[in-house]
């Protein structure tokens, strides 16, 4: 949503706010879920229980097909591939280690050559994505691609932890569903069509809190789902209070590193299961946690490769490497998702039965919290480079409690109108803060090979105390 669409809909009344929530939800509703939704997810359940031979098999032919697709239909790659065979390379299509490792920027200056050229771009699911360093990406899915993910979700994130999508559920996610300044409720809307309290995780200062925690008894929700920060602060607050919590059936982290004291307190506070989940907006990979907590991959999404600092195959831990399955039209191969992690022995099966692979360790990406001068605590800031923005990379420093650094490095089509959009969405999760922007050749990237996209550089004794 752009920045005037945005203040447009803040202006709206809160009715008006969820009708327009609920209009959005059905649209995706289509392109979610259809007829054959039931026959996906009772089909993902099934194969929960394969051994590891017959996913080799399973996805030995499926990837065979991406391949070769990918290099006679896809520009990108067959351009590349072509190039190859010109200097004499003869090296087999049909093998993953022959492709080259793609990473973020290049797909973000090659989005459309990476859509088959037997797809109309129209009739696709057009998506912006700024995953978690706030280099934004374009991404293009077929309505199959969309209903086969979304199927997976269904059976793996909630099936297994007894809910289903006409439950009524509360996600406390990154959308800024209601002005950052209001200081009274609500701060969420309604979604209708998904049976979806959508909480704003940018409203959760402790005497804020007790709003959201009446909001979830009066919408009678049965599961929570969103950023592990913003299911800790609401723990926190009804553990505070003394609060009884409706009958909640499971909280589902995602898109944050879970930690065991977050995992506790949202677990003591609601009374429930506490499940942490990997996923990514490319759909090239993700996870979900079973009842015996462990993290089991989805190998139906894509192809997890775990290789060294040089790109080989590594039996210990190392970088993530995904060929995503489940979209032919805009094919991602071995494209590198921006964490490590550590697979587990795969000889071991899971004490839940399931043969599905075991990440043994995910290190994601652990943005740091920024605070606010009203004791919020703000995660997850990547909203902010939602769209077609032309920055390449950011970064976002928290020097004092009113004042943030943002570095930028430019794209074509970089203006002051770029900065201001970026200092105006910045202001509306953080408040009255001043910032000043750096524009940089490069961002200096961390120990481990990551970019940092938030860092929080505040003094301790600047920083409100973090309860355990």
């Amino acid at each position: 949503m752009s920045a005037w669409a945005l203040r447009l809909y803040h202006q709206l009344p809160p009715g008006v706010r969820s009708l327009a929530a609920t209009m959005r939800g059905r649209q995706l509703q289509r392109w979610r879920y259809g007829s054959e939704t039931p026959r996906l997810v009772d089909e993902a359940l099934e194969r929960d229980r394969w051994s590891g031979e017959q996913w080799d098999g399973w996805q030995g032919e499926r990837l065979a097909r991406l391949l070769q697709r990918a290099a006679t239909r896809v520009p990108f790659y067959r351009e590349q591939w072509q190039a190859r065979r010109r200097r004499g390379d003869r090296a087999s299509v049909e093998l993953l280690a022959n492709w080259p490792l793609l990473d973020k920027q290049t797909v973000r200056a090659n989005a459309r050559a990476l859509v088959a050229d037997d797809r109309d771009r129209r009739r696709l699911l057009h998506e912006h994505t700024s995953g978690t360093t706030g280099t934004p990406l374009d991404l293009w899915f077929s309505r199959d691609a969309v209903r086969a993910w979304y199927a997976l979700f269904e059976a793996r994130w909630r099936r297994w932890n007894g809910v289903s999508r006409s439950d009524r559920w509360a996600n406390a996610g990154g959308q800024l569903v209601v002005p950052v300044q209001q200081r009274t409720p609500p701060f969420w809307v309604w979604n209708g069509a998904q049976r979806q309290l959508y909480l704003s995780s940018y409203h959760l200062a402790p005497d804020l809190l007790p709003a959201y925690l009446e909001a979830l008894r009066h919408y009678r929700v049965r599961y929570l789902w969103g950023y592990a920060s913003s299911l800790a602060a609401l723990a926190q607050a009804a553990r505070d209070a003394g609060w009884t919590p409706p009958p909640l059936a499971v909280a589902l982290s995602n898109a944050e590193p879970l930690s065991p004291g977050q995992r506790a307190l949202i677990g003591e506070a609601f009374g429930c299961p506490v499940r942490e989940t990997y996923g990514m907006s490319e759909a090239v990979a993700a996870a979900s946690e079973c009842e015996a907590g462990r993290l089991h991959l989805w190998p139906d999404a894509g192809v997890l490769e775990v290789v060294d600092d040089e790109g080989r195959a590594s039996a210990a831990s190392g970088e993530l490497v995904c060929t995503g399955l489940l979209n032919p039209d805009m094919p991602l191969i071995r494209y590198r998702v921006g964490d490590r992690g550590e697979l587990a022995d795969a000889r071991v099966r899971c004490a839940c039965g399931r043969g599905l692979p075991v990440l043994a360790q995910v290190e994601g990406r652990s943005d740091d919290v920024l605070f606010t001068r009203d004791g919020r605590r703000v995660g997850r800031l990547d909203p902010v480079f939602k769209g077609s923005l032309p920055v390449r990379e950011a970064q976002i420093v928290q020097e004092r409690l009113d004042a943030v650094r943002l570095r930028l490095v430019p794209a074509p089509g970089y203006t002051e109108a770029t900065v201001a959009e970026i200092v105006a969405r910045l202001r509306e999760r953080l408040g009255d803060v001043a910032v000043t922007v750096e524009a940089v050749p490069e961002i200096p990237r961390g120990r481990n090979g990551k970019l940092r996209a938030v860092i929080c550089a505040l003094p301790p004794g600047d920083r409100p105390p973090v309860r355990a």
